[in-house]
This record gives structure tokens, C-alpha cells and sequence, in this order.
């Protein structure tokens, strides 16, 4: 048998080996499990103000590419139960969105996008701002925000602390008894508030470590979300699910970059041309 033969006779043989484990794969059940890509946001406007501004412009640019590159927006309920059930399914682009803290940019400009797209968020609030500060939302806005359905309120602690900061000032007591303050009442005013069922928390300033995931176990959370910049497979700790933090720097290529996707999207195939 000649070189250029054999080489043809090897490939044909690699060929139909890959096709054989492909086919078992598929006729045994078996499939590629998705990993999750979880955003969060602060405030939205149509100039970037600050660091933590997106603008609606690039929001939009955002969302778009999401669209092109077949990705889809899920609760982050929907990914929580993935993660606790090995037979729930999610579609295999899944994203998230999450938006800390409650700026009333939520209300005034990222409300009349979420009612025209119908895609669902979960917001992480620290509830000592609502009502007080003049940045944030009132009461009345969250509980209208949660009645479209397509709103999910959950906690970003009580006056979103440092507690890195925190531990270096306090006795190891009195920081646990902080902590566990922090947790407690903003669950408690939360859920009273807006009659939402709190169980989430977004780890202010992304710090967590096993101590503070030990705390928040014990004041009734089951999930935590940090900073930590990678996607979330069915290995994550439900208390430290990682999180990408948007800026108004990523527009549409940077974005598609960061998802691991081209800055063109695929043109779908229309027939073959002759």
C-alpha cells in the first residue's frame, strides 16, 4: 500500500472512530453540561457618569450580541436549581444577569428594556439606601419592579460593609455578631418589604471566605454571589457562585471577547451555492 494510500486508510479508519464515540455519547444520554456566565451591573444611563455606569447604548450593544451568538437569558433560580438538581437541564448558552444595590437607575432606566425584552433579573439590594438615599429606589419601586414577574429582590446585606475592613476593627465575637446583624436584617426587611422570598446574597465587594459563607448558612442563605471574574459549571459552591462585573468598557467586541466568542457573529447557512 503507498504512502498517500495509507494515509487516506488511516484517516477513514480516525473518522469512524470519532463517529462511533459520538454516537454512543448521544445513544447513552450523554451530553456536554453548559456553563453559566452570570453579569452584574450597578447603574444604568445614557452618559457614563462612573466606573460602575453602563451605558444604555452599550447595554443594548450588549444584549444584542447575546442575541447573535444564540446565548439565552435564564432566572438565576433556574441555574440555582440546575446546580442542585443532576437531572434539571438549561439550554446550553445560558446567562444571567444581576444588578447590586439598588440604584434608582434600575427602575427609571433598565425597567422599560426588561418589559420590552421580557427577560428576568435578580436584584441584590442593600436595604438601609431604599427610601434614604437619594440614589436609590424607594420601597414602592422595588415592590413595582417585583410585580412584573420578571423582577427578583434579594439581599446585598444591610449597609453593604467591607467586611475585610470590619474584621481588622472588631474582636472575632463582636465581627461574627456584625455579620450575622448584617445578614439578618436585611433578609427581615427585605422580605417584609417587598414580600419577596430572600434566600440570596451578593457578597458586598465581592469578599467571602469560609468563615462568612459558614455565617451566612446559618442566617437561612443558600446562595452566595461573588466578583470572582469565570463562569459557573455544575462544580461552583452554591454560596460562592462566581460573577462577571460589567462596565461600560465592554462594548459589543470586547464583550463578545469576553465570552469567548467572535467579534462577528456566524451568518446562518441559506443553501448551498452552486
Amino acid at each position: 500500500m503507498g504512502v498517500k494510500l495509507r494515509l487516506r486508510w488511516l484517516m477513514g479508519v480516525m473518522l469512524v472512530c470519532i463517529g462511533a464515540l459520538a454516537w454512543g455519547a448521544d445513544s447513552a444520554g450523554l451530553r456536554v453540561e453548559p456553563r453559566v456566565t452570570i453579569l452584574v451591573y450597578h447603574r444604568f444611563s445614557d452618559s457614563a457618569d462612573d466606573s460602575m455606569t453602563v451605558r444604555l447604548i452599550t447595554f443594548e450593544s450588549q444584549l444584542r450580541v447575546l442575541r447573535e451568538h444564540g446565548y439565552q437569558i435564564v432566572p438565576l433560580r433556574e441555574v440555582v436549581n440546575w446546580l442542585r438538581d443532576p437531572d434539571a437541564t438549561l439550554p446550553p448558552k445560558p446567562v444571567v444577569i444581576t444588578v447590586d444595590d439598588g440604584h434608582r437607575s434600575v427602575y427609571e432606566k433598565l425597567l422599560p428594556v426588561l418589559l420590552r425584552e421580557r427577560f428576568t433579573v435578580t436584584l441584590f439590594i442593600y436595604p438601609s439606601a431604599i427610601s434614604n438615599a437619594s440614589y436609590a429606589m424607594t420601597w414602592e419601586q422595588l415592590r413595582a419592579l417585583r410585580q412584573t414577574g420578571l423582577v427578583d429582590i434579594q439581599s446585598h446585606t444591610f449597609w453593604h460593609p467591607n467586611f475585610k475592613v470590619e474584621r481588622r476593627q472588631r474582636t472575632p465575637a463582636d465581627f461574627q455578631q456584625f455579620v450575622r446583624t448584617q445578614l439578618s436584617k436585611a433578609l427581615r426587611r427585605l422580605e417584609s418589604q417587598t414580600g419577596a422570598q430572600v434566600d440570596m446574597l451578593a457578597w458586598p465587594f465581592g469578599i467571602y471566605d469560609d468563615e462568612l459563607i459558614i455565617l451566612a448558612a446559618d442566617e437561612g442563605y443558600t446562595v452566595g454571589l461573588t466578583l470572582d471574574a469565570r463562569t459557573a459549571d455544575r462544580h461552583a459552591r452554591l454560596l460562592a457562585l462566581p460573577r462577571f462585573l460589567m462596565t461600560d468598557a465592554y462594548g459589543a467586541k470586547a464583550f463578545a471577547r469576553l465570552l469567548g466568542e467572535p467579534e462577528t457573529p456566524p451568518v446562518p447557512a441559506t443553501g448551498i451555492t452552486p
